[in-house]
């Protein structure tokens, strides 16, 4: 395989795959994008970004409650050298504000959003009176909607910027992850290599592209393995989780991901109606990570759905973070997940642990995590950064 150093070239090659991008956006209610089609809207956004006067390096805030319309932004963006800065539109207070803290960290940035999200923004400034707030929805702001002109593409080099992921900033002020083109590229190809990902393969994601497990993990990744995907809404999922494996057995997806809540989420709808007509034969790898895994919750859901012929070996616990671009370890493919299982108090700081039973009542297990991906090296060190003993 060709292996590419910037996004650009990326999409550029797959300009003629036969190959989509499926948007489910509700039971009844989905669009398809061809790879081609994501290139050319992307240059007519491209287009009104830089009529706004958007240059390389400039950043663009992208606030969009649409997966469709995000990514159309997002590699509007790419193909300008414009750094795209994803933020999650979320239905809370908490989310608007987090947009306006991260707005003030950066220089001069423009906002990309839909008019009904817009006119909310300006409502909740006025609210709460977020003075720095009018410079960016008043005169910086590019409202969604389609370009008819081409714009002009922007060549980078594999070390220039590429994109900045922000944490979630739950616990402390968000921070913002500079990711560089070769950052990108490198851990997807990685990422694809280590998990045997094809073009044939067929993915299914309901992770939000805000999300470097959704962006990185279930569309640069997709791309680089030149495959179909479907990007299902998270709301979607959250009012409908029935829905996730319904596609999964409709599409027949082999590739598909979800953080621990989302089994338990999964598991609690299916508990009041089981559904009918399920094939998940065509699962090879559900890929969990984002949270701290529970073994009992793993177990569950194989119990639940190996009926419906899901593969036991398919459920593959992985750990990243976005200041490592998404992937760190993944566990070996082909076979049942592992873990370790150990007594509770053992685990006190400066102790050894001590391995027991499942049974005793003293237990507490950990899923083992596997082997870090190409490119990936970590280290495990004391306060002193000397390397911990096994």
């Amino acid at each position: 395989m060709n292996r590419l150093q910037t996004l650009t070239e990326l999409l550029d090659s797959l300009r003629d795959a036969d190959r989509w991008i499926r948007f489910i956006d509700g039971e009844d209610k989905e669009s398809i994008v061809s790879y081609a089609a994501l290139w050319q809207r992307a240059l007519g956004m491209l287009a009104r970004l830089q009529t706004e006067g958007m240059r390389p390096g400039d950043e663009l805030i992208i606030f969009s409650t649409s997966n469709e319309r995000f990514l159309i932004a997002w590699w509007a963006a790419i193909l300008g050298g414009i750094v795209p800065v994803p933020i999650a539109v979320g239905i809370s207070d908490e989310h608007r504000m987090k947009l306006f803290r991260i707005a003030r960290k950066l220089v001069r940035p423009k906002l990309f959003t839909e008019a009904g999200t817009l006119e909310r923004l300006t409502a909740f400034a006025a609210e709460k009176g977020i003075r720095h707030a009018r410079t960016l929805l008043a005169g910086n702001t590019v409202v969604d909607g389609d370009g008819d002109d081409e714009g002009s593409i922007v060549e980078r080099n594999a070390d220039d910027l590429g994109f900045v992921q922000y944490s979630s900033g739950s616990t402390s002020e968000p921070k913002g992850i500079m990711l560089t083109h070769r950052n990108l590229t490198s851990t997807v190809y990685s990422m694809g290599d280590r998990l045997g990902f094809t073009a044939e393969d067929v993915a299914l994601s309901w992770m939000p592209l805000t999300h470097d497990m959704g962006l990185i993990g279930y569309h640069l990744t997709m791309l680089a393995a030149g495959m179909n995907h479907a990007i299902m809404d998270t709301p979607v999922f959250v009012r409908r989780p029935l829905l996730w494996m319904s596609k999964t057995s409709e599409l027949r997806a082999t590739q598909i991901a979800s953080p621990n809540f989302g089994y338990k989420h999964y598991l609690k709808a299916f508990e009041r109606r089981p559904p009918e007509d399920l094939d998940l034969s065509c699962v090879r790898l559900l890929l969990n990570g984002a949270e701290p895994i529970s073994v009992e919750l793993c177990e569950e859901f194989i119990r639940t759905l190996e009926p419906f012929g899901f593969n036991p070996e398919a459920m593959l616990p992985v750990y990243g973070l976005a200041e490592a671009t998404l992937g760190v370890t993944f566990s070996p493919t082909g076979r049942r997940f592992e873990h370790v299982t150990v007594k509770r108090h053992s685990l006190r700081i400066g102790e050894r642990f001590a391995s027991t039973s499942i049974d005793d009542e003293d237990a507490v297990s950990f899923v083992k995590l596997g082997h870090a991906i190409d490119g990936c090296e970590y280290r495990i060190v004391d306060d002193d950064d000397r390397p911990c003993e096994d």
